[in-house]
């Protein structure tokens, strides 16, 4: 996999916002901690695979729900991916938001960048973490086996499609993340695609987006590609001087609607 610059690292990191929240995530191999309830979702932190903990929540009613590999942005798993993953365990999934970064935080540019480029150095080592939060949703009660997804923003859109080409899942959601274009690559993916993005963002390119869905069309892999008007890069992010909280909740919209139609199809 090609490695960007350090500048143009940067200037992806500082595109995305700044982070919402600098506590860390706790450190790999801690305690499980306890479930809390918080309005209709169930939280916990949970370790699984070599040592990962990752952020757990659920809805609070009994059974089984689909669910999702959430993958945070350059800054780390922060308050505002967890959020996001209360968001979405509301709308009935299970959401495990992992931590590629194991409890590192970003508060600066300079510290995203490092952090980055440290797990793109080692991308099959990452992969292989997603993976295990992958199988951790599938080995789990509550959890339909085969209505699992996997979404991210930004560096999290792209370790969404990483993810996605070296697993097997029942979709995927891309926020404005670095994209494959070979369709012998994307050959893996046998499941339906959704990508949001911007086009007036200048680190993820329009020809690269349209290259994308050309290559998903011709082979025949079911996606839904939408490029927003006149917003940046991490245009979601509410930390990012670029967000567009109209544009936002069309793109959330459009993500439930997605999900709904993909996973909760799979595991009826």
């Amino acid at each position: 996999m090609k490695h960007l610059s350090f500048l143009v690292l940067i200037l992806m990191i500082s595109s995305c916002g700044a982070p919402s929240d600098l506590e860390s995530a706790g450190e790999p191999g801690e305690e499980v901690s306890q479930v809390t309830e918080e309005g209709n979702v169930q939280t916990e932190w949970v370790n699984f695979g070599d040592g990962h903990r990752g952020y757990l929540v659920r809805p609070s009613q009994e059974g089984q729900f689909p669910a999702a590999v959430m993958i945070h942005e350059w800054w780390g798993l922060n308050e505002n991916i967890q959020e996001m993953a209360r968001d979405l365990a509301g709308e009935g999934y299970v959401v495990l938001a992992v931590d590629l970064y194991g409890g590192k935080v970003a508060s600066t540019p300079q510290e995203a960048g490092q952090y980055a480029s440290q797990i793109r150095e080692n991308v099959p080592e990452a992969v292989e973490h997603m993976k295990s939060a992958a199988s951790f949703l599938r080995e789990s009660d509550f959890v339909i086996e085969n209505a699992i997804a996997s979404i991210g923003w930004c560096f999290g859109g792209g370790m969404s499609l990483q993810l996605s080409l070296n697993e097997n899942l029942a979709a995927t959601v891309i926020y404005y993340g670095n994209l494959e274009t070979d369709a012998e690559r994307l050959s893996t993916i046998k499941w339906p695609v959704l990508g949001i993005f911007a086009d007036q963002d200048t680190v993820i390119s329009l020809d690269s987006v349209h290259q994308f869905e050309a290559a998903l069309n011709q082979l025949g892999i079911e996606n839904e590609i939408h490029i927003y008007e006149g917003v940046p890069h991490a245009f979601a992010n509410p930390s990012n001087p670029g967000h567009d909280p109209d544009k936002t909740e069309d793109a959330w919209e459009k993500t439930i609607a997605f999900l709904d139609r993909t996973l909760k199809q799979a595991g009826s």
